[in-house]
């Protein structure tokens, strides 16, 4: 059996090297590619070497369940657009969305969950309303949870459309605002680019580093091999656009904050995808590094969870990001009392 997700990585990076796999092979390497929401990309990646056709099959619903996921998504965002018709400000789409609505190569097969936008913090009250006013409604009514969203998230309390049940992030800002970085979010919103339909996405240095900081500054790695694919197929697909982009990319994450976790990002995916950095300068080999990857690779055969202590130990690690340690023991304390829920 698969001790890790290692071939899933391999099966990504190089997807020939699938064409050696028996059928267990196959079984569990599906199996680590539909835990890690990597199934449609490992779908896409594969879709021109021959592999068995029980396998093809399964590849096959895995491609179309992904042009489906990204139509819904799209007529989602576009739902959006038409209930705040009346905003004047940018509406800037985020993650998987942004990636199919600009027809990007971090789309192809990627998982789409609930759609993000990012507007203006002063035009909150504005955009609430208008997305309650249109069917939307809250998901967490409890005041604790209200309130905690409104004086330290990066966004409203998730909303979920009472006839299509399709939530909606409304963020503000990329990070917490008890969380060290301080990003700055209006220079996102000025740099946003305009799409045809009138909504906008992140400019490619903001969209890369918002992805870095999903992933190393504002979680416990959930979701990671994933996050740090989108990474890696946003670097090679803006630097090859954009001789600047490197020095671009560098200069951004010093405005955000962000030069830790950007050379952290840089690192893990040339190790783990082989992304090339051509002259960027990603820093020392750190040895916490290895302990990032065990996280990251956390899986067997069977796709279940392995590695529990490490996978702890980044649980514990995203909420000590996310607020300072009284703050942190109050909320869990609050939130133990409350039912034992685990905190957002």
């Amino acid at each position: 059996m698969m001790r890790d997700a290692r071939t899933l990585i391999n099966a990504l990076r190089d997807p020939a090297s699938v064409q050696t796999l028996d059928s267990s092979q196959w079984t569990e390497l599906i199996s680590i590619a539909r835990a890690e929401s990597l199934i449609g990309s490992l779908a896409h990646r594969v879709k021109d070497v021959a592999v068995p056709d029980r396998v093809r099959a399964v590849l096959q619903d895995a491609i179309e369940a992904h042009d489906l996921a990204r139509q819904q998504a799209l007529w989602e965002a576009d739902c959006a657009r038409r209930a705040l018709a009346g905003y004047p400000g940018k509406i800037v789409l985020m993650k998987g969305t942004a990636y199919v609505a600009a027809n990007l190569a971090a789309g192809i097969g990627r998982s789409i969950g609930d759609l993000d936008i990012m507007v203006a913090g002063e035009d909150l009250p504005v955009v609430e309303t208008a997305l309650l006013d249109a069917g939307w409604e809250w998901v967490k009514p409890d005041p604790y949870d209200d309130q905690y969203y409104r004086e330290h998230m990066h966004e409203l309390p998730p909303l979920i459309h009472r006839e299509r049940d399709r939530m909606i992030d409304v963020h503000h800002t990329i990070l917490p605002l008890t969380a060290t970085p301080k990003p700055d979010a209006k220079a996102i919103l000025d740099n946003a680019v305009r799409l045809d339909n009138g909504l906008y996405v992140m400019a490619p240095v903001d969209m890369v580093l918002h992805s870095i900081t999903h992933l190393f500054a504002d979680g416990d790695l959930a979701g990671g091999l994933r996050n740090l694919w989108d990474i890696n197929l946003l670097l090679r697909h803006f630097s090859e656009a954009d001789e600047n982009f490197w020095a671009e990319l560098e200069s951004r994450a010093q405005t955000h904050g962000l030069r830790v976790e950007l050379a952290r990002a840089l690192r893990l995916a040339a190790r783990i995808y082989g992304a090339s950095l051509d002259n960027m300068r990603s820093g020392e080999t750190a040895l916490s590094d290895n302990l990032y990857v065990r996280r990251l690779l956390a899986r067997d055969g069977y796709g279940r969870k392995t590695r529990k202590l490490t996978r702890f130990a980044f649980y514990v690690r995203s909420h000590w990001l996310r607020m300072p340690p009284l703050m942190l023991a109050r909320h869990l304390w609050t939130k133990w009392r409350k039912g034992g829920q685990q905190p957002k």
